[in-house]
Protein backbone atom coordinates (compact mmCIF):
# COMPACT_ATOMS: atom_id res chain seq x y z
CA UNK A 1 0.00 0.00 0.00
CA UNK A 2 2.84 2.40 0.84
CA UNK A 3 5.73 1.80 -1.53
CA UNK A 4 9.31 2.60 -0.51
CA UNK A 5 12.70 1.72 -2.00
CA UNK A 6 15.63 2.32 0.35
CA UNK A 7 18.33 0.88 -1.98
CA UNK A 8 17.29 3.25 -4.79
CA UNK A 9 17.33 6.16 -2.32
CA UNK A 10 20.84 5.19 -1.16
CA UNK A 11 22.01 5.01 -4.79
CA UNK A 12 20.64 8.48 -5.63
CA UNK A 13 22.03 10.01 -2.42
CA UNK A 14 25.46 8.77 -3.50
CA UNK A 15 25.04 10.32 -6.96
CA UNK A 16 23.91 13.58 -5.35
CA UNK A 17 26.92 13.70 -3.02
CA UNK A 18 29.39 12.98 -5.87
CA UNK A 19 28.21 15.94 -7.97
CA UNK A 20 30.86 18.67 -8.07
CA UNK A 21 28.40 21.50 -8.83
CA UNK A 22 25.14 20.08 -7.41
CA UNK A 23 23.29 21.09 -10.58
CA UNK A 24 22.23 17.77 -12.17
CA UNK A 25 20.40 16.66 -9.04
CA UNK A 26 18.88 19.19 -6.67
CA UNK A 27 16.84 18.86 -3.49
CA UNK A 28 13.34 20.28 -3.75
CA UNK A 29 10.58 20.55 -1.11
CA UNK A 30 6.79 20.37 -1.43
CA UNK A 31 4.15 21.31 1.11
CA UNK A 32 1.26 19.02 2.00
CA UNK A 33 -1.34 19.24 -0.80
CA UNK A 34 1.13 20.50 -3.40
CA UNK A 35 1.40 18.64 -6.71
CA UNK A 36 4.75 17.27 -7.81
CA UNK A 37 3.43 16.14 -11.21
CA UNK A 38 0.12 16.84 -12.94
CA UNK A 39 -1.71 14.41 -15.20
CA UNK A 40 -1.45 15.28 -18.92
CA UNK A 41 1.24 17.94 -18.35
CA UNK A 42 4.90 17.63 -19.37
CA UNK A 43 7.37 16.68 -16.67
CA UNK A 44 10.49 18.83 -16.41
CA UNK A 45 12.35 16.66 -13.87
CA UNK A 46 12.61 13.07 -12.77
CA UNK A 47 12.18 12.88 -9.01
CA UNK A 48 13.05 10.39 -6.32
CA UNK A 49 11.27 10.86 -2.99
CA UNK A 50 13.78 11.60 -0.23
CA UNK A 51 11.24 11.95 2.58
CA UNK A 52 7.48 12.18 3.04
CA UNK A 53 4.49 10.48 1.44
CA UNK A 54 2.69 11.18 -1.83
CA UNK A 55 -0.37 9.81 -3.55
CA UNK A 56 -0.28 8.77 -7.19
CA UNK A 57 -3.71 9.15 -8.81
CA UNK A 58 -5.68 9.44 -12.03
CA UNK A 59 -8.59 11.73 -12.69
CA UNK A 60 -11.02 9.72 -14.82
CA UNK A 61 -13.18 11.15 -17.61
CA UNK A 62 -16.08 11.45 -15.14
CA UNK A 63 -13.84 13.61 -12.87
CA UNK A 64 -13.52 10.83 -10.27
CA UNK A 65 -10.17 10.39 -8.61
CA UNK A 66 -8.63 6.92 -8.44
CA UNK A 67 -5.54 6.48 -6.26
CA UNK A 68 -3.13 3.98 -7.72
CA UNK A 69 -0.58 3.98 -4.93
CA UNK A 70 0.93 5.81 -2.00
CA UNK A 71 4.63 6.47 -2.57
CA UNK A 72 7.28 7.04 0.07
CA UNK A 73 11.03 7.40 0.27
CA UNK A 74 13.06 5.94 -2.56
CA UNK A 75 10.22 5.85 -5.08
CA UNK A 76 10.95 7.37 -8.49
CA UNK A 77 8.42 9.47 -10.40
CA UNK A 78 8.36 10.95 -13.89
CA UNK A 79 10.73 8.39 -15.40
CA UNK A 80 8.18 6.56 -17.57
CA UNK A 81 7.04 9.81 -19.15
CA UNK A 82 10.62 10.75 -20.05
CA UNK A 83 11.48 7.29 -21.36
CA UNK A 84 8.29 7.14 -23.49
CA UNK A 85 8.32 10.89 -24.27
CA UNK A 86 4.69 11.35 -23.19
CA UNK A 87 2.86 13.76 -20.84
CA UNK A 88 2.37 12.72 -17.21
CA UNK A 89 0.18 9.64 -16.97
CA UNK A 90 -1.07 10.57 -13.51
CA UNK A 91 -0.79 13.23 -10.84
CA UNK A 92 1.47 12.98 -7.80
CA UNK A 93 0.47 15.02 -4.75
CA UNK A 94 2.17 15.44 -1.38
CA UNK A 95 0.01 14.17 1.48
CA UNK A 96 2.73 15.08 3.99
CA UNK A 97 5.63 17.49 3.60
CA UNK A 98 7.85 15.96 0.92
CA UNK A 99 11.44 16.44 -0.20
CA UNK A 100 12.74 14.97 -3.44
CA UNK A 101 15.91 14.61 -5.38
CA UNK A 102 15.00 16.29 -8.68
CA UNK A 103 17.13 15.16 -11.60
CA UNK A 104 17.49 17.06 -14.87
CA UNK A 105 16.18 15.18 -17.89
CA UNK A 106 19.46 15.34 -19.88
CA UNK A 107 21.34 13.95 -16.87
CA UNK A 108 18.78 11.16 -16.43
CA UNK A 109 19.01 10.26 -20.13
CA UNK A 110 22.80 10.18 -19.88
CA UNK A 111 22.56 7.83 -16.87
CA UNK A 112 20.15 5.62 -18.84
CA UNK A 113 22.80 5.22 -21.55
CA UNK A 114 25.83 4.85 -19.30
CA UNK A 115 24.88 3.62 -15.82
CA UNK A 116 24.05 -0.05 -15.44
CA UNK A 117 23.14 0.56 -11.77
CA UNK A 118 20.33 2.95 -12.68
CA UNK A 119 19.05 0.55 -15.33
CA UNK A 120 18.98 -2.31 -12.83
CA UNK A 121 17.04 -0.18 -10.33
CA UNK A 122 14.55 0.82 -13.04
CA UNK A 123 14.03 -2.79 -14.15
CA UNK A 124 13.37 -3.74 -10.54
CA UNK A 125 10.93 -0.82 -10.10
CA UNK A 126 9.01 -1.70 -13.27
CA UNK A 127 8.79 -5.38 -12.33
CA UNK A 128 7.63 -4.48 -8.82
CA UNK A 129 4.91 -2.20 -10.23
CA UNK A 130 3.59 -4.96 -12.48
CA UNK A 131 3.50 -7.44 -9.59
CA UNK A 132 1.83 -4.92 -7.25
CA UNK A 133 -0.78 -3.89 -9.81
CA UNK A 134 -1.78 -7.45 -10.65
CA UNK A 135 -1.75 -8.51 -6.99
CA UNK A 136 -3.93 -5.56 -6.00
CA UNK A 137 -6.40 -6.23 -8.83
CA UNK A 138 -6.78 -9.90 -7.92
CA UNK A 139 -6.98 -9.09 -4.19
CA UNK A 140 -9.80 -6.62 -4.76
CA UNK A 141 -11.63 -9.15 -6.92
CA UNK A 142 -11.35 -11.91 -4.33
CA UNK A 143 -12.00 -9.98 -1.11
CA UNK A 144 -14.86 -7.82 0.08
CA UNK A 145 -14.46 -4.08 0.47
CA UNK A 146 -14.68 -4.56 4.23
CA UNK A 147 -11.78 -7.01 4.23
CA UNK A 148 -9.64 -4.69 2.10
CA UNK A 149 -10.68 -1.74 4.27
CA UNK A 150 -9.56 -3.59 7.42
CA UNK A 151 -6.11 -4.08 5.89
CA UNK A 152 -6.03 -0.43 4.86
CA UNK A 153 -7.04 0.83 8.32
CA UNK A 154 -4.32 -1.29 9.90
CA UNK A 155 -1.67 0.40 7.76
CA UNK A 156 -3.27 3.82 8.18
CA UNK A 157 -3.13 3.60 11.96
CA UNK A 158 0.61 2.90 11.84
CA UNK A 159 1.94 5.11 9.10
CA UNK A 160 -0.15 7.86 7.54
CA UNK A 161 -3.17 10.07 8.09
CA UNK A 162 -5.49 9.79 5.11
CA UNK A 163 -8.79 11.51 4.41
CA UNK A 164 -11.99 9.54 3.76
CA UNK A 165 -11.97 10.90 0.21
CA UNK A 166 -8.50 9.44 -0.38
CA UNK A 167 -9.44 6.14 1.25
CA UNK A 168 -12.47 5.84 -1.01
CA UNK A 169 -10.42 6.81 -4.08
CA UNK A 170 -7.83 4.15 -3.23
CA UNK A 171 -10.50 1.49 -2.76
CA UNK A 172 -12.32 2.56 -5.93
CA UNK A 173 -15.61 3.27 -4.14
CA UNK A 174 -17.67 6.33 -3.25
CA UNK A 175 -17.34 8.07 0.12
CA UNK A 176 -20.92 6.99 0.82
CA UNK A 177 -19.98 3.32 0.27
CA UNK A 178 -16.89 3.83 2.43
CA UNK A 179 -19.03 5.24 5.26
CA UNK A 180 -21.36 2.24 5.00
CA UNK A 181 -18.40 -0.13 5.12
CA UNK A 182 -16.86 1.71 8.09
CA UNK A 183 -20.20 1.53 9.93
CA UNK A 184 -20.41 -2.20 9.17
CA UNK A 185 -16.90 -2.72 10.55
CA UNK A 186 -17.79 -0.91 13.78
CA UNK A 187 -21.12 -2.69 14.22
CA UNK A 188 -21.38 -5.90 12.15
CA UNK A 189 -24.89 -6.59 13.51
CA UNK A 190 -26.27 -3.19 12.45
CA UNK A 191 -27.95 -4.45 9.28
CA UNK A 192 -29.50 -7.62 10.69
Amino acid sequence: MLRTNQPFLDYLETLYQKQPEKENIIIKSYAKGERLLTQNETSTKIMLIRSGITKCYFIEENDKEYIVEFLGKGEIIGEIEVIKNVPCLCSIEAITEVTVYAMSIPYFKDLLKNDLGLNNFLLDVFAERIVNTSSRASYQQLHTTEHTLNQFLELKSKEIEISKEDMAAYLGISVRSLNRSLKELKDPDAEE
